[in-house]
């Protein structure tokens, strides 16, 4: 676990951190077959005044539960759009240092590279994790793309400009897309892959499936 900064920044530091932070960002093809899978996803106290991290370890291909750690902290800055990962990734990473079995791949309820200022929270947490990521969003943050076809595992690019910064991946047939993107020490290609074996039955691949089912107890 890597220990970049604190998270007391103002609006304009933490904009400038970003920025600093998406140049250490590492894309490459990963390194091994995957075989612990983590999902991560949060949420709100239903006061609005904390967060709630809940990290779910798989096993792969069987994706099996083997554990769940979560974390609940105040937030340390209020909604702004660009800026989510620096309301979420600190209960994040307090749940991560829980973790007992270190896992080889995260998947990430959020955005990675596809933000404005390619640094969203897959992308934020891989450089603390400083293990491959992956962001796998509900939703389009930035970026434009011609709608897939409908079939399970049809995709088409996600641009900002002429920059590819993702895709938008059909995970189930006749269901809404996913929006993904890499975050860290993985290839656009990775991710696609890795979200559709980890979504045999469900739009959301299994470990953020469940970890957000996880985080909603917790709730």
């Amino acid at each position: 676990m890597k220990h970049l900064y604190r998270w007391n920044l103002s609006y304009q530091d933490a904009i400038a951190l970003q920025e600093k932070l998406a140049g250490r960002v590492i894309h490459k093809p990963l390194s091994k077959t995957p075989k612990l899978i983590a999902g991560i996803d949060c949420a709100l106290t239903s006061d609005k005044h904390k967060i709630i991290a809940c990290i779910v370890v798989l096993s792969y291909p069987s994706l099996e539960m083997l554990e769940i750690q979560s974390a609940k902290r105040k937030l340390s800055m209020p909604y702004i759009p660009g800026l989510l990962s620096f309301r979420e990734a600190p209960a994040c990473i307090q749940a991560a240092e829980k973790l007992k079995i270190f896992p080889d791949l995260f998947i990430v309820d959020g955005q990675g590279i596809a933000h404005p200022r390619r640094l969203g929270l897959a992308a934020h947490l891989g450089l603390f994790l400083d293990k491959p990521t992956i962001g796998c969003a509900k939703s389009r943050l930035i970026g434009n793309y011609n709608e897939p076809a409908l079939r399970r595992g049809s995709f088409s690019l996600l641009k900002d400009d002429s920059e590819t910064i993702g895709a938008v991946v059909r995970t189930k047939t006749n269901v809404k897309p996913l929006f993904l993107s890499v975050g860290h020490k993985c290839t656009l290609d990775d991710a696609i892959e890795w979200t559709l074996n980890c979504a045999p039955k469900f739009r959301l691949p299994e470990p953020t499936r469940l970890a957000d089912i996880e985080v909603a107890k917790l709730k």
